[in-house]
């Protein structure tokens, strides 16, 4: 993993205090979102399971190659069964309204993190280092952040840990946590899902990993079908 992390925490000791902190995160989002931010209800960003289960005929073998290389540095990594759709709604890097069915076409590693998740902050440089590897045409590493509020605090993270391969993907009404928590699919933060090239679900994690690792990069060329 890169070895200049925003806190200087050992992997070992980030994977440790994820356990707990990731919960507290789960639970200070909903929090927030209860509360509200002047952002939104959780309605503002939609996320849900497709029914459509036609689109991911096919997907199975994908999602298999996922479990089979969730080891290592990855491990947490779960394929999902069945593979199924997965629609969410957030803000790309230009501030425009966008939905998973624009990044179709491409391998998709997409994180939620939080500026005030420690676990997030320790990992953002390795997905940075992810997206660097083997970011293209083919695969992206969509990272969103779910702070409230505006978007200062998060650039200002960004520009200053020198994050500066992946994209401004942002929800601050964290409508998207709240609906992937309620699937199941998020217990709190990071929480990392990959998408194949239709849009399908065929892996998840929650914590945090080393992404710029070579088990991450086998796994996500497994998630490729390369």
């Amino acid at each position: 993993m890169t070895s200049k992390r925003p806190l200087g925490l050992p992997s070992v000791r980030l994977i440790l205090i994820a356990a707990v902190l990731g919960i507290v995160a789960g639970t200070v989002a909903v929090y927030v979102t209860n509360m509200g931010s002047g952002n939104g209800s959780d309605g503002a960003a939609d996320a849900s399971l497709s029914p459509s289960a036609g689109q991911c005929e096919g997907s199975a073998e994908l999602a298999k190659s996922v479990g089979a290389f969730s080891k290592g540095q990855v491990a947490a990594m779960v394929e999902a069964q069945p593979p199924r759709p997965l629609s969410l709604s957030f803000k790309g890097p230009a501030g425009q309204d966008m939905t998973t069915a624009d990044l179709a076409g491409k391998t998709v590693l997409l994180n939620l993190w939080a500026t005030w998740c420690v676990p997030c902050r320790e990992e953002m440089p390795a997905l940075n280092g992810l997206q660097a590897a083997m970011g293209g045409i083919d695969f992206e590493v969509v990272a969103i952040n779910i702070d409230t509020g505006s978007d200062e605090k998060p650039k200002n993270f960004l520009e200053e840990y020198k994050i500066d391969k992946l994209g401004f993907y942002r929800d601050s009404s964290m409508g998207t946590f709240n609906a992937l928590k309620k699937e199941g699919l998020a217990f709190g933060l990071p929480a990392t899902l990959i998408l194949d090239k239709k849009g399908c679900l065929i892996g998840a994690m929650n914590g945090p990993a080393a992404w710029d690792s070579d088990d991450a990069k086998a796994l996500v060329t497994a998630a490729k079908g390369a």
